[in-house]
């Protein structure tokens, strides 16, 4: 199918959007970052309706594709034809669409590393340079259960603050972003900063370097890279590419 004949996609905008956030559902599919049909990846839908793309609930992550992307309102009412979402996922990225307008787009996987290191309470350490890259930067909520219960909405936006990446305790990770490519690239560094971290703790005793120098990392992150997200997208094309090479199915 043609983008421009993705149902319920109102702009060129919108149908660009649903095009890069299937892909990267396949490309979490092809990473091993999934759970069944569980977890999600969401991106808000440019417009003052405030509507996001979620994935349609049943589906995996490999049969995902542009089309078959479910549009809700804030308030969790599917625009267009009547689809099942999950009731999990809508409350935890409603929660930060609704009180972050820099996001565009936002990711939680329960990946082992991630989960592992969530249930550590050392939390992530300054393991290696992805680590480095999270260092004063990322944020911590404590495990109230299954996030179906509006109520926990002001306790995980408040947790989050203005940062881009979370330990949601006991439970897994959670990144978000302004554009697709750059979640996508912040959840890469993240779980990959976790599965090195349990590598290394399962040697013994850690060498960690100085907080000056950890902080001078992720600072470094900043200033190479001012616009947040010049090289991420760049990763991300090129794994768009390496989809369209193998099975451009998620384009439909």
């Amino acid at each position: 199918m043609d983008s421009a004949a993705i149902p319920q996609a109102n702009t060129q905008e919108e149908r660009t959007i649903r095009i890069e956030l299937a892909a990267a559902y396949r490309l979490a599919a092809q990473f091993g970052w999934t759970t069944l049909i569980f977890n999600h990846i969401t991106a808000r839908v440019p417009g003052r309706e405030r509507h996001f793309l979620i994935n349609r609930f049943g589906h995996t992550y490999d049969e995902v594709t542009a089309s078959n992307l479910v549009k809700v309102d804030l308030d969790g009412n599917v625009i267009g034809e009547p689809a099942a979402v999950n009731r999990a996922g809508f409350v935890l990225h409603s929660a930060i669409h609704a009180a972050r307008e820099d996001v565009m787009c936002a990711m939680h996987t329960h990946t082992v590393a991630g989960v592992a290191v969530s249930a550590m309470e050392c939390g992530l350490q300054p393991v290696n340079l992805e680590a480095m890259l999270f260092y004063g930067r990322i944020a911590y909520h404590e495990f109230e259960g299954i996030t179906v219960e509006p109520a926990e909405k002001p306790r995980l936006v408040a947790n989050l603050g203005d940062k881009n990446a979370m330990i949601l305790r006991n439970h897994g990770l959670l990144v978000c972003g302004r554009s697709v490519a750059e979640t996508f690239k912040r959840m890469f560094d993240l779980d990959l900063a976790c599965q090195v971290q349990i590598a290394a703790m399962a040697s013994g005793k850690l060498h960690l370097p100085s907080p000056e120098v950890a902080a001078r990392v992720a600072d470094q992150s900043a200033r190479f890279d001012p616009n947040g997200g010049s090289a991420a997208q760049r990763a991300f094309a090129a794994l768009m590419r390496r989809l369209d090479a193998g099975d451009p199915s998620y384009r439909d």
